[in-house]
This record gives structure tokens, C-alpha cells and sequence, in this order.
């Protein structure tokens, strides 16, 4: 189907209207390697900080209107925070996103948490699921994204098959207590910091755990947390056809969980996961996916990468919203292979950099939300005014 350019610009401001992506807290503070890291002076420190410079992330791109919280780095004190995070939201204008609880940080947790075999500690584990939840629950978020780190590094150091008890036992308690607009999204991951078994190590286990738990509970798939060359956007089909699929934490990598920019290594890897949704949503399934940035960003400058992140998932969301699906079907149902292969790749190779830019323009927003960035003096002032007082702390301490 041949589309003239009105027709074109139509069609990629409704597909560009529907989209939105959560930003992480943790995106802006300084972050590093287990060998350490490289601080940014411009690097947020406090919740406040945190949120002004989602602020300034929605204010230039216009898609990011929540920030998703880590409850131990964010809430430190639980639901005694609750009325700070509000204050917070009313003066920067972005709301709280989806709710993460720390389950791998505390030294209690080198055996597991909510699959330790000390009773006690999967009691201690499970009351932070629930804290975390309630703190969702006096923010009016829907999203609990739970993320274990929960393994064994050595065969025989741990019963398998009773981890898998005690999570399944845990998740049906905390799914227990969601309220009636909650979701508890349950990642996975194959390795580290467990390097022999990961008690949620792919999809499957996900999946099934999700469908133990309850309605309410959904997959989260974070597309740096595969094998090497593992076919993320078959996962997603499955998980579509399935109706688990719960989210999306977004970064790349070109080994492992590198948490590389999205798209800067594999960006026709997120083309093909967003045409698998938008062809699902073409073919009538209800959909209701989150997505979210999960990145850290060391060398980058931390709001110019979550600004550049931010611009490249539209750009490829966009392309994949261009493919023409009914002509793709067409091609598929007659096995036209070089046809059908050249009309998918023609979408994602297309420039929609002018599209996008009109329809921020559209919008009131800068064409060029990194060059705006750049231009606009926010990163120097609050490196200027964050530095200098972290240079005042450590005098002082």
C-alpha cells in the first residue's frame, strides 16, 4: 500500500500519540562496574535531583511522564517517603512509575532471598515485597517489577526443585495483597550474579511463575538479560499469544547485560520486537505493555543518553508502526520470501527522523530534543551546582 504524505504523517502521529516510556531513577545517579565506577558531576544524588532531571527528559521529548522508583535507593524509609514523592510529583510534573524492590543489595541475601532456605530470610523478603506493593498503593502506580537475583554458583550447593516451592509460595503471597489495579511484573534472567543456576533464569520459568501467582502477574522482558543471538522477538510472540507479556526494560548489548543504549549495538533486534506488538494489536489482542529504559550509563553523560535513548525508541517504534501488515500477510500467506523480507526491512531502513521532528513540532517540542539539550545549559548548571556541593561534602567530611 503506497501512502502519500499526508496520509504518511497521519498514520505516524496516531502510532506516535500512543507511545510512552518510563524513565529510571537510577539512570541518573552514578552507577559503575563491580570495579568501581566514574562519577559525573552532574549526576543526581538525591530523589529531588532525580526527578528534576526526568523533568527536563519530559520536557524535551515529551513520552516520559513517569519515573520508575527503586524502593531501597528512592524510599529508604517506605511509605514514611510517600508524602516526599508526592510533593515531588506536583513540582516537577512527572508522576511515579512502577515500583522496584531491593532484593539482592542486603547481606542477608547472599543465599537467596525469596528462595533462601532459611525460612526467616524468605519471611524478611516477602515483607519487602509487601512493603513495596503498599508504597505502590498509596502512590496510585500500578506496576510491582520484581527483578531476583536469587541462585547458586556450584551443582549441589542447593535444592533446585525447593526454591522453586518456596518462589512459587512467595509470589502467590505478595500477588495476594496487589490491589485491583496492580501488576507484579516478574523478570528473568540467565546468569549473574548467579553463575551455575538463576531460580528465574528465561521466559518459561517466568511465564509459569506469573500464571502460579495469579492474574495480576505478568512477564517483564528485559532485552539484555538473553543469551548471545537468542531470538527475543520469538519470546515475545509466545508471550503475546500466551497474554503474559507484562513490559519491557529496555537497554543493549553486545555481550552479555552490557547496559548499552538501546539500539546502539542491535537496533533491528527492537524493530522486530515492536513489530511482533504492533501486529498483535492489528490482529485485535489487548495489549497493555509498559515500557522502560533500564540503563546505566558510565561514560555517557547520563541526560543526554536517557534524551538520545528516549529519541531512538521513537524512531523505532515508528518505523515498525510503517510496516504495511496487510500487505506483509499477504506476502507471508503466498511463502513470497524475498517480497515479504524486503518489505520488513524497507519499513525499519526508512528515515523517520522527519516524521518525528514534525510531530514534535506538532507538539510544541524541540525538533532535536539531544541538540535542545545541549544547547539549553540544564547539564552545565546542575553539574556547577551538584559538584560544587559534593566538593563541599567531602571537604567538609
Amino acid at each position: 500500500m503506497e501512502l502519500n504524505d499526508s496520509a504518511t504523517f497521519d498514520l505516524a502521529s496516531k502510532a506516535l500519540d500512543a507511545f510512552q516510556i518510563e524513565i529510571p531513577s537510577w539512570g541518573f545517579a552514578n552507577t559503575g562496574t563491580r570495579f568501581g565506577k566514574f562519577v559525573q558531576a552532574a549526576a543526581a544524588s538525591t530523589i529531588e535531583e532525580k526527578f528534576a532531571d526526568a523533568a527536563e527528559v519530559n520536557r524535551l521529548t515529551g513520552v516520559t511522564p513517569t519515573l520508575a522508583l527503586h524502593v531501597l535507593w528512592d524510599l529508604p524509609n517506605g511509605l514514611n517517603d510517600v508524602a516526599e514523592v508526592k510533593r515531588l510529583e506536583r513540582k516537577f510534573g512527572v508522576r511515579a512509575g512502577s515500583i522496584n524492590p531491593n532484593l539482592f543489595q542486603d547481606q542477608e541475601y547472599k543465599y537467596g532471598s525469596l528462595c533462601n532456605p532459611s525460612a526467616e530470610i524468605r519471611e524478611q523478603a516477602v515483607a519487602h515485597m509487601l512493603d513495596s506493593i503498599e508504597i505502590g498503593k498509596a502512590l496510585g502506580t500500578r506496576d510491582v517489577s520484581l527483578w531476583l537475583a536469587d541462585g547458586s554458583n556450584y551443582p549441589g550447593t542447593q535444592s533446585i526443585r525447593k526454591r522453586i516451592g518456596w518462589l512459587e509460595d512467595a509470589l502467590r503471597l505478595c500477588h495476594d495483597h496487589l490491589g485491583p489495579q496492580q501488576r507484579l511484573l516478574v523478570e528473568y534472567k540467565p546468569f549473574e550474579p548467579a553463575f551455575y543456576h538463576t531460580d528465574i533464569a528465561d521466559w518459561g520459568m517466568s511465564a509459569q511463575l506469573s500464571r502460579t501467582a495469579g492474574p495480576q502477574a505478568r512477564v517483564l522482558v528485559d532485552t539484555g538479560h538473553h543469551y548471545s543471538g537468542q531470538n527475543i522477538e520469538q519470546i515475545v510472540a509466545w508471550l503475546l499469544h500466551m497474554g503474559v507479556l507484562g513490559g519491557f526494560h529496555f537497554n543493549d548489548r553486545r555481550y552479555a547485560d552490557d547496559d548499552l543504549t538501546l539500539g546502539s549495538i542491535d537496533p533491528y533486534q527492537i524493530f522486530r520486537i515492536f513489530h511482533e506488538i504492533h501486529a498483535a494489536a492489528a490482529e485485535g489482542l489487548m495489549l497493555d505493555v509498559a515500557y522502560m529504559i533500564d540503563q546505566s550509563h558510565n561514560l555517557k553523560g547520563k541526560i543526554e543518553a536517557m534524551v538520545q535513548t528516549v529519541v531512538t525508541a521513537q524512531e523505532i517504534y515508528l518505523k515498525a508502526a510503517l510496516v504495511d501488515g496487510e500487505q506483509l500477510a499477504a506476502l507471508q500467506q503466498t511463502c513470497d520470501l524475498v517480497a515479504a523480507e524486503e518489505l520488513f526491512r524497507g519499513a525499519f531502513w526508512r528515515d523517520v527522523r522527519p516524521l518525528t521532528q514534525a510531530w514534535r513540532e506538532a507538539h510544541g517540542l524541540p525538533a532535536d530534543p539531544v541538540k535542545a539539550l545541549r544547547e539549553n545549559g540544564y547539564v552545565e548548571q546542575i553539574a556547577a551546582e551538584r559538584g560544587s556541593r559534593s566538593s563541599a561534602l567531602s571537604s567538609y567530611a
